[in-house]
């Protein structure tokens, strides 16, 4: 069980530091590298690696951004066998739903919470 939880620490890690490599190096803006990171996790759910991924490092793979991006395609391209183009979109938006919708609702009851700046 050990080694699980130090290949989850070292490939989370690793997209982290890619992702900080992109803010430093490249001097991409916070959108920009969120963005790239997000269409990194779809292409590599696309081509059908982000799944072996997730195996192999749990939530080494789940937690990051990328992860976002392998939800939408991998919600999208199961509708759409079962339903058509039609199942493309809404795939996307039932996999998603729960995280996007808790994301709102936190940062609402955040902002409630605390004073927000800005």
């Amino acid at each position: 069980m050990l080694p699980m939880f130090i290949w989850a620490f070292i490939v989370g890690g690793l997209i982290c530091v890619f992702g900080q490599l992109l803010f430093d190096v490249a001097k991409l803006t916070p959108g920009h590298t969120l963005s790239l990171l997000v269409v990194i996790g779809a292409v590599l759910d696309g081509f059908g690696l982000y799944e072996p991924l997730i195996d192999f490092a749990g939530a080494g793979a789940t937690i990051p951004i990328t992860s976002f991006g392998n939800s939408l395609v991998h919600g999208a391209l199961q509708e759409a066998e079962q339903h058509g183009i039609v199942g493309v979109l809404t795939g996307m938006f039932e996999v998603t739903s729960s995280g996007i919708s808790a994301a709102i609702i936190f940062g609402f009851i955040g902002a409630l919470l605390f004073r927000p700046k800005g």
